[in-house]
């Protein structure tokens, strides 16, 4: 069980990764404009909460063989096929969530500096 939760943070948490670094990458290019920059990234890091919540809602149905958790767990290490859907879609959900309220409070934090770059006259 905790090899599969540690297999579900890591391929939830590396899509995060990848997310970050493309809005980081935005946030870079407007950095001339620090408001238009937070600006960007709290709304790119809201979609990608509104996203993660999506695929937590998706993970209840998914069909468990065609994630990437299944494929990352050794045959030895993978449940029997009567609970596998259960625990999997499971596991899945509560780390999308988790992710998904991580995602949340960063945004709100760059809506807030965004807010006061704006308040500054910046």
């Amino acid at each position: 069980m905790e090899e599969m939760r540690r297999l579900a943070y890591q391929t939830v948490l590396r899509a995060c990764g990848f997310a970050s670094l493309a809005i980081f990458c935005v946030m870079i290019a407007l950095s001339f404009i620090p408001r238009a920059a937070f600006q960007a990234g709290g709304f790119l890091t809201m979609a990608m909460t509104l996203v993660l919540v999506l695929k937590a809602r998706e993970a209840r149905t998914k069909d468990h063989r065609r994630t990437e958790m299944w494929l990352y767990l050794r045959r030895e290490s993978r449940p029997p096929p009567a609970v596998a859907q259960k625990m999997i879609s499971t596991l899945l959900r509560e780390t999308y969530l988790l992710c998904a309220r991580w995602t949340a409070l960063i945004s709100i934090v760059m809506w807030t500096a965004a807010l006061l770059f704006s308040a500054m006259g910046l």
